[in-house]
């Protein structure tokens, strides 16, 4: 079923377009999940959330793309069961990349900085736009993703060191985009 047709049932409250995104991008959320927590329970229990999530956002939300729109989703959930599992103990593969993207992002905002927040994913997204498709695939699949040096390394068939250093270049790069708009680190 197309995404459009997906979003069609959503607006007409047809309970049917639950299955068809789960059957659809379901596997794809549980495995961001997955990667990012490292629990199949939490996994599941954050897919069951983003299909909650959707019924109660669509509508009056119309997503251009279903499915980057359910990522998302998962992506923020994750990140929400990610600092509450946190609290006790230190679980999964984000406590990985949290200090790899130290060096280049701000420290968490206080409470007069929320605002500096929009204007900092702002700033990313238009240095993402900088960067070769490659480059952003390879820095999204890294720190959007939590894909593993070597998991991208066997899908682009190149040594793992090889990625390292450009992933290391990518954050000089962002961290220089940043500095130069005013954004301190």
């Amino acid at each position: 079923m197309e995404d459009t047709e997906l979003v069609e049932l959503f607006w007409a409250r047809d309970e049917s377009a639950l299955a068809g995104v789960s059957e659809k991008y379901g596997g794809l959320c549980r495995q961001l999940a997955r990667r990012l927590l490292g629990s199949d329970r939490d996994a599941e229990e954050c897919v069951s959330d983003v299909l909650l999530r959707l019924w109660e956002s669509i509508p009056p939300q119309r997503p251009l793309s279903l499915k980057a729109y359910m990522l998302k989703i998962t992506r923020n959930l994750t990140v929400d069961r990610w600092r509450g599992n946190t609290a006790a103990f230190r679980a999964g593969e984000l406590t990985a990349l949290t200090p790899e993207l130290e060096a280049c992002l701000p420290a968490s905002p206080s409470a007069e900085e929320v605002s500096g927040e929009r204007q900092t994913a702002e700033a990313v997204d238009r240095w993402l736009k900088t960067l070769s498709k490659d480059d952003r695939t390879l820095f999204l699949r890294r720190y959007w993703f939590g894909d593993t040096v070597k998991e991208i390394a066997r899908s682009r068939g190149v040594p793992a060191n090889r990625l390292t250093q450009k992933l290391n270049r990518l954050r000089g790069g962002l961290r220089r985009a940043l500095e130069k708009e005013g954004i301190v680190l």
